[in-house]
């Protein structure tokens, strides 16, 4: 997996910030950026955050290049609707060369087992790359593919939004692949926006574990892993 951070918002926190100063000032936008300094875009982040007044936070975007990920991590990215996804289509790529496949740790430190997981990706792309050469199109060979099978993807969020993917997918009890992608993705838009994202990852951090029951029971871990991250 590689995670790259393509493009932001040219100052995402003077943006937030002006947006933030306009819904409370009766001056002009031109007159409000002259006066906006360094120490207001700190306190107007500081108080929109502790007010929970995130729809300017909207205003500042983010976009990443997915590398490397499998179906079965895409196919839990895009339940994130409040986003913009471009994704490589299986129905128009096809994969002539073995296509590339993710082994999860679990399977990876077991020889036995990761050598059975191996002779079955190898076993449906011969059989995929059989399908195309006999004329089937590369959209219904595509269904012999499995949920291991490699993706890129370019995907763009709001802060805001980035906030609450963090709160999800950040947290040990999200799938072991999008943890890992979310973790990154924290780790690359922090030292951009770091008043915005200064508390950002799993619920945790800022309250009660949200799983209640189902908590891992390691929130002090977890909130000493993140307050480095985010320092």
């Amino acid at each position: 997996m590689k995670v790259s951070l393509l493009q932001h918002t040219p100052d995402p926190e003077r943006t937030v910030a002006l947006a933030a100063r306009l819904c409370y000032s009766p001056a002009g936008i031109d007159e409000l950026q002259e006066r906006l300094s360094a120490a207001d875009i700190t306190g107007f982040l500081d108080k929109i955050m502790s007010l929970g007044h995130q729809s300017v936070l909207e205003h500042a975007s983010f976009s990443f290049g997915i590398d490397g990920i499998s179906r079965a991590c895409s196919h839990q990215l895009v339940r994130h609707r409040i986003a913009s996804y471009s994704q490589q289509s299986q129905r128009y790529v096809t994969n002539t060369k073995r296509f590339g496949a993710v082994v999860p740790d679990s399977i990876q430190e077991r020889p036995e087992l990761r050598a059975r997981f191996e002779t079955q990706l190898q076993e449906l792309h011969r059989c995929y790359a059989e399908l195309v050469e006999a004329g089937i199109p590369a959209e219904d060979a595509r269904y012999i593919l499995p949920n291991a099978a490699c993706t890129n993807i370019i995907m763009t969020m709001n802060a805001r939004e980035l906030l609450h993917f963090f709160e999800l997918r950040c947290c040990e009890r999200a799938q072991w692949e999008i943890r890992r992608m979310a973790v990154e993705m924290l780790r690359l838009v922090t030292p951009i926006a770091p008043v915005i994202f200064r508390d950002a990852g799993p619920g945790c951090l800022t309250g009660p574990c949200p799983e209640g029951a189902m908590t891992c029971g390691r929130a002090g871990e977890v909130k000493a892993y993140f307050k480095e991250l985010n320092s």
